[in-house]
């Protein structure tokens, strides 16, 4: 998928012209190194297929069934919230959000792994679900790199935002915030968001219209069902959002890109590998 071109021409990522895959310059535009390293091309065929979607699910699969193996009791919750529930400890290791890891114990980094991780069955199934229609709808409309650029600035200030709030409004009834909060909503947000964009650039009402009901419904399931994490969706939407509106889903996705997005997935494996080293750290103290 990714292989190296290492003779021939490619399209520039700049300005669509044709340059050689070696070139130090593109004689249309000036940009450094047009061809990526020889990746160029494969960035480009990588741009608008189903395989970073399909990514983003196997990667939260993946790290749900690591934190269960982290969790010595599986089945001890009964209720259906708590079905195959990770405990706590093991959510800790692998990077989960909130006012105590972010401001309590300086893990800053985890608004980008608590993306990753869920709480229960019932909360993976039903994100994957959401994962599942709407990554691909995205990156069909912004490329597959975009979605991704997308997805990890609503992490980011979906997290940020509700981890802020756990702090400065603990215990205040509807403003408070999460002290220790995951899960994919926040950049499934975050996409719903660049729909809404999408449809205010390309003038599709419709598209708009549909959208804004699905964010109302979630809304309002997060106001009526508990523990849901109210601030991490808002900041995800208005992170999602702000980024489509910065990447211009009229203008042609570029390889430069699905770099940005794979070195998005790149810094989010490198939060996690640092929240699982710091934390062993902390354990065996």
């Amino acid at each position: 998928m990714l292989r190296r071109q290492r003779t021939g021409s490619v399209v520039c990522p700049s300005c669509g012209r044709l340059v050689g895959v070696q070139d130090e310059r593109c004689l249309s535009c000036g940009l450094r190194n047009p061809g990526l390293w020889g990746f160029a091309g494969a960035l480009r065929r990588l741009s608008g297929e189903r395989a970073l979607p399909a990514l983003l699910m196997g990667g939260c699969a993946a790290l749900y069934l690591v934190s269960l193996l982290l969790t010595p009791d599986l089945l001890g919750g009964r209720a259906l919230t708590s079905l195959l529930a990770p405990g706590q400890g093991a959510l800790f290791l692998l990077g989960a959000s909130g006012a105590v890891p972010v401001f309590g114990m300086g893990r800053w980094w985890t608004v980008l792994s608590a993306a990753w991780l869920h709480g229960n069955l019932l909360h993976i199934g039903f994100n994957l679900l959401w994962v599942r229609d709407l990554a691909p709808g995205v990156a069909k409309l912004f490329g597959a790199g975009r979605m991704l650029l997308i997805w990890t600035a609503a992490s980011v200030v979906g997290f940020a935002a509700s981890s802020t709030a756990g702090l400065l409004f603990r215990g205040v009834p509807v403003l408070s915030g999460a002290g220790f909060t995951l899960g994919a909503s926040a950049s499934i947000f975050g996409l719903l968001g660049a729909l809404i964009a999408y449809g205010q650039l390309s003038g599709h009402g419709a598209m708009r219209k549909v959208v804004w009901g699905w964010v109302v419904a979630g809304a309002v399931f997060g106001f009526v069902f508990p523990g849901i994490d109210n601030w991490a969706h808002a900041g995800g939407f208005a992170g999602g959002w702000a980024a489509a509106r910065l990447l211009d889903p009229l203008a042609e996705e570029r390889p430069a890109h699905v770099l940005a997005g794979l070195l998005c997935l790149a810094a989010a494996l490198v939060s996690i590998v640092a929240s699982v080293v710091t934390g062993l750290a902390l354990f065996a103290r």
